[in-house]
């Protein structure tokens, strides 16, 4: 079973594919390196989701052979107090939190104004085992093309999708591609700061990493596992 891992950054990227020790194959994609590591195709596919969509789908769309999972990973901000700096979180849900438009009455989803859809949700039975292997929160994962930096826009996200657990910036993107080839997706996350007032003192990106590292290690043996007989979730819960 491959599996193709699409991070935003090399940096994340590496972390994935340390995991699985050794020296990955380095394959040219368009826009692009894919490192491949086993069964695992890993790939920085860019910031936000439409780099991250585009990666994705090219990455699809040449692969020798079918993908069997998706997997968008990296680091991201964590919503406190359920998902400290430290912690590891795995998407229920992968929305995108602001697709959609400003109103008089608040902000209105994209599904509110009649287009598309907001959220895609993994598989369950593959989220609940991920969760269990790696100790990851689980809760809705939030895509976002414009981080958080306020307490008040926090606030206004939890209000909108209570439960959330962190937020980040490609998970929607991969979602999306993968669902369009008709591939279950997945989203992994170890929280290198709070949503919040941005305090670039207190991220901590170097242990986030290293955490991604550890993460991997356990769920490989999870995912190698899995029998894909759910699909990916096509609608809002």
């Amino acid at each position: 079973m491959r599996v193709l891992v699409v991070t935003a950054v090399p940096a994340e990227r590496d972390a994935v594919t340390r995991a699985f020790g050794g020296e990955p194959e380095v394959h040219e994609v368009p826009g692009a390196e894919l490192h491949r590591a086993g069964p695992y195709d890993v790939l920085a596919g860019g910031v936000g989701p439409a780099a991250a969509a585009a990666a994705t789908a090219c990455a699809l769309a040449r692969a020798p052979e079918p993908y069997a999972l998706v997997v968008s990973a990296g680091i991201g901000g964590g919503f406190a107090p359920a998902a400290p700096v430290g912690s590891l979180v795995v998407a229920t849900g992968i929305v995108a939190a602001d697709l959609g438009a400003e109103t008089p009455d608040g902000f209105v989803p994209v599904t509110g104004l009649g287009f598309g859809r907001d959220t895609f949700v993994p598989p369950a039975p593959l989220v609940r085992d991920v969760a269990e292997a790696t100790g990851a929160v689980p809760g809705p994962v939030l895509t976002v093309s414009t981080v958080t930096g306020s307490a008040a826009r926090t606030a206004a996200l939890l209000a909108a999708h209570p439960g959330a657990v962190a937020e980040a910036m490609e998970g929607f993107g991969v979602a999306e591609a993968a669902d369009r080839f008709g591939v279950p997706a997945l989203e992994l996350r170890a929280v290198s700061n709070a949503v919040g007032p941005r305090d670039r003192e207190a991220w901590r990106i170097g242990d986030a990493l290293a955490a991604l590292t550890e993460a991997f290690g356990k769920t490989a043996p999870v995912v190698e596992g899995w029998t894909p007989h759910d699909r990916l979730g096509r609608h809002r819960d």
